[in-house]
C-alpha cells in the first residue's frame, strides 16, 4: 500500500554518508510510494528559538515548506548524524523552529500534557555515529534516541516511532558502508 513518506537528512553538511543514506531510502521507497526529501544542508532559517515561546517569530519560507512537509506526510524518517552524544545544533534549531505550539502540540489550560497535534503518522530515525552503538546506547544512555523518538516526535503524537543505529562510521570500511546502504535500501522498499 503506497504511502506518503517524508524523508529528512538532518545532518547540516553536504555529501555526508548521513545524506548518502537518505538518498538510497529514497531511490528505494519513491518505486511504491511518495516520497518527498528535505535536506537540512540546503534549508535557510535563523535556528536560534530566542525568546523562547514568549513571542511570535517569523518563519522563513523554508520552514513554512518543512510543516507543510510534515502535514502531508503519513511517515516520517529522520536519518540524523550524532554529534557530541545528540544531534547538530541546526537540526535541533528545524525542530525548535517548526514544531510549533498550534503545529505540533498544544498546551490547555488545566492539563498536564499537551495535545499531541501529529497523530496519526508514523517515524523512523536512523541514526549515524562514530561511537559503537553499544557504547552509545548502553554506557552514554542514547541521549539523542531518547530526545528524538520520546521527548519529541511522541510527544507531538507519532506513534510507533522506531529507532536504528549505525556505526561507527570513522572506523568503517566500503563494505561496511555497502552493508548499512542495503539495510537502508531494504527499509526504503518496504516504505518502513
Amino acid at each position: 500500500m503506497s504511502k506518503r513518506i517524508l524523508v529528512v537528512c538532518g545532518n547540516p553538511k553536504a555529501n555526508s554518508f548521513c545524506e548518502s543514506l537518505a538518498n538510497s531510502y529514497v531511490q528505494q521507497a519513491s518505486q511504491k510510494n511518495e516520497v518527498a526529501l528535505v535536506s537540512l544542508s540546503q534549508l535557510q532559517f535563523n535556528p536560534d528559538l530566542n525568546q523562547g515561546y514568549d513571542q511570535v517569530h517569523t518563519m522563513e519560507q523554508d520552514l513554512i515548506d518543512f510543516q507543510a512537509s510534515l502535514t502531508w506526510a503519513e511517515h516520517v524518517v529522520i536519518f540524523t548524524p550524532i554529534w557530541w552524544g545528540s544531534i547538530p545544533a541546526k537540526f535541533k534549531g528545524l525542530i525548535d523552529r517548526s514544531l510549533l505550539p498550534g503545529f505540533a502540540f498544544q498546551y490547555q489550560e488545566g492539563k498536564t500534557m499537551p495535545d499531541q497535534l501529529l497523530v496519526g503518522k508514523t517515524a523512523r530515525v536512523i541514526i549515524t555515529l562514530d561511537t559503537p552503538p553499544w557504547f552509545y546506547k548502553w554506557v552514554q544512555g542514547a541521549p539523542a534516541v531518547k530526545e528524538l523518538k520520546i521527548a519529541t516526535l511522541k510527544f507531538c503524537g507519532f506513534q510507533p516511532v522506531k529507532t536504528k543505529l549505525i556505526g561507527p562510521i570513522i572506523s568503517s570500511t566500503d563494505t561496511q558502508r555497502a552493508a548499512w546502504t542495503k539495510e537502508v535500501e531494504r527499509l526504503g522498499g518496504l516504505g518502513a
